[in-house]
């Protein structure tokens, strides 16, 4: 009677767990060190950092975490959500860096300049081959700075044109439905006054 019961237990177990759905997976994430989630860039990774020069900046090192399986490179974007560019929806385009290998997890403080890294990957911006810091005037609001990070399930076969806000577009449409997870992190900046 014991043996019977056990085994009615245990088969009823079983068959439960089985007709539940597996838990999702974490979600992706993305960490910036240098300031929270949400906060104020520090000047150190800005176009008013004192040394830098317009339109440049030191990026800021960064990590993720929660890559889902079957990613093949990654997509960062970067851009200021307060500027209309050329009075369209555009937005600025601070870095627009793919083909990012799916082996990385992170990306080190001041990224170097170069349209093509060695590993393959490409970076560009409104400034040219490289990070561009945030700029936003003193005497305005802080803008909103937002990084994207999107792991997709391919490289992308897009090769830089000379304006950065073209090859922003040419990478947005190449990403379409290869998007396995994206990552939001953002932050505040003003030129001090």
């Amino acid at each position: 009677m014991r043996l019977l019961l056990f085994s009615t237990i245990i088969g009823s177990t079983a068959f439960l767990l089985a007709g539940q759905p597996a838990p999702a997976p974490p979600a992706m994430t993305l960490t910036i060190p240098g300031f929270p989630d949400g906060g104020q860039i520090p000047v150190k990774f800005s176009q008013a950092a004192p040394g830098i020069a317009v339109g440049e900046g030191t990026s800021p090192a960064m990590s993720w975490a929660n890559v889902p399986a079957g990613t093949q490179s990654f997509f960062l974007h970067m851009h200021d959500l307060d500027l209309a560019r050329n009075k369209t929806t555009d937005d600025q385009a601070h870095w627009v860096f793919w083909n990012i290998p799916a082996t990385v997890t992170g990306l080190p403080e001041g990224m170097p300049k170069g349209l093509q890294l060695p590993d393959g990957s490409y970076q560009i911006s409104a400034t040219g081959p490289m990070y561009r810091g945030p700029g936003a005037g003193a005497n305005g609001p802080f803008h909103h700075y937002v990084f994207e990070l999107y792991a997709l399930d391919t490289r992308l076969d897009v090769k830089p044109s000379v304006d950065a806000f073209e090859t922003r577009a040419n990478v947005m449409k190449a990403i379409q439905g290869h998007i396995l997870a994206k990552a939001v992190y953002e932050g505040l900046f003003r030129r001090p006054q």
